[in-house]
């Protein structure tokens, strides 16, 4: 099995035109706050079970890259970073556009696949990207024209 990518893309009409891995972070803690929340709402032990991660760095991906990693039996890594590629426009011109990339390493779980699309819909709502899913499919979660 290979590593697998989904990719969220700031176009010009998302929330924001840039993003950094330390934003990223941030946004992660809010998301493990909320899913928090909603088990002490339930009652329930649910933040272990929602969202079982921890983020870990490596000296070399300091700023351009991070890991979600968990020692729960049915997870076991995601990998998110932020990088830039040149897009044409319609029009012919060429502009930079930042994308968070999310990636599955050879190790990943079905598990890890699932809160991986969870937490990249989240962080697309968020940024309102263009959200391009493990499976190829994209979505849209920008005001489209």
């Amino acid at each position: 099995m290979m590593a697998n990518n989904a990719y969220i893309k700031l176009v010009p009409s998302s929330a924001k035109e840039h993003v950094t891995v330390d934003e990223i972070k941030e946004l992660f803690h809010y998301f493990k706050k909320i899913t928090n929340k909603t088990g002490e709402q339930l009652d329930w032990e649910y933040s272990n079970a929602a969202f079982p991660y921890e983020i870990k760095e490596k000296p070399e991906g300091k700023g351009k890259w991070f890991y979600l990693y968990s020692n729960h039996e049915r997870y076991h890594a995601i990998l998110l970073g932020v990088d830039k590629e040149t897009v044409v426009d319609e029009d012919g011109t060429e502009r930079q556009q930042t994308y968070i990339q999310v990636t599955l390493p050879v190790t990943a779980t079905y598990g890890d696949k699932g809160k991986a699309n969870e937490l990249s819909k989240f962080l697309a709502k968020k940024l309102k990207g263009e959200l391009h899913l493990f499976n190829g499919r994209i979505m849209y979660f920008y005001p489209r024209k």
